[in-house]
């Protein structure tokens, strides 16, 4: 895995972190391709039970596409050469993919500002726990483009379709306070005290009853495009794989002994 893409596998917790402080952490190529990659094998991994995603420094957790490499692709595209924003379909979707079809918990640790992809990326997650001086922007229409990462389809479902609009037609930076009343973020939380909340928060979850989480996960997305009674058949088939999972007998036996359950992630 590249340099601009740390990788660190703990007691359950996969920490992901994008590597690029000196860039805010801009998304080239290189790390793209890696961060992509990394959460592939989260999502794979069985050992793996929970994700931790954020960016190195204390200004930027990602500012999206690295634009000075963009300027470069699209010059060359002029003159005939690949279409630049193939990286859509390269790298963001399969990216976004793996981090919202993860059976297990994805948690953005936001150290600072998430603009463009890097805003896509935090909105993928599950949990947003953000410092007080971060904030979003979605900033796509501010260079003349459309969303991408997955915004048009999370941000509507986390801030209603009409302040969709206003915040991709009009980018502006939401700051971490207005975020969190927003439903854009979970927690706030001071800077110095990110890392270690954001680690125990994941942590927690690692902890947890796995195949469940997944299941919730799973139950939530298919939920919101399809009909009530899909759902109910789609609930009974994740509720039988919950059921006949170890962590649900430990569970159940934890209950009626009036005990902390110890899970297994199985």
């Amino acid at each position: 895995m590249a340099d601009t893409v740390l990788y660190e596998l703990s007691d359950g917790l996969a920490t992901v972190t994008i590597n690029r402080p000196e860039a805010m952490n801009a998304l080239d190529t290189e790390t793209k391709v890696a961060l992509r990659d990394a959460m592939t094998t989260a999502k794979e991994d069985p050992a793996v039970r929970a994700v931790l995603l954020t960016g190195a420094g204390p200004r930027a957790f990602c500012v999206g596409q690295d634009l000075k490499e963009h300027l470069g692709k699209l010059a060359a595209a002029r003159d005939g050469g690949e279409a630049p924003l193939s990286t859509v379909r390269e790298h963001y979707n399969p990216l976004l993919t793996a981090i919202a079809t993860m059976p297990k918990p994805v948690v953005a640790a936001v150290n600072g500002v998430a603009a463009g992809a890097g805003a896509g990326l935090a909105w993928a997650c599950d949990f947003r726990i953000i410092a007080d001086h971060s904030g979003f922007n979605t900033s796509f229409a501010g260079v003349a483009l459309t969303a991408d990462s997955g915004v048009s389809w999370t941000l509507p479902r986390l801030v209603g379709q009409a302040k969709a609009v206003e915040l991709l037609m009009f980018p502006q930076t939401v700051p971490a306070a207005e975020a969190l009343a927003l439903g854009l973020a979970h927690r706030v939380v001071p800077a110095a005290e990110l890392a270690a909340t954001a680690r125990e928060f994941a942590a927690g979850l690692a902890a947890g009853p796995t195949v469940a989480l997944g299941a919730i996960k799973e139950s939530l997305a298919y939920g919101a495009g399809h009909t009530l009674v899909e759902t109910l058949g789609k609930e009974d088939e994740l509720q039988t794989r919950a059921g006949a999972a170890e962590d649900h007998w430990i569970a159940v036996q934890a209950f009626l002994a009036k005990e902390a359950p110890k899970y297994v992630g199985r």
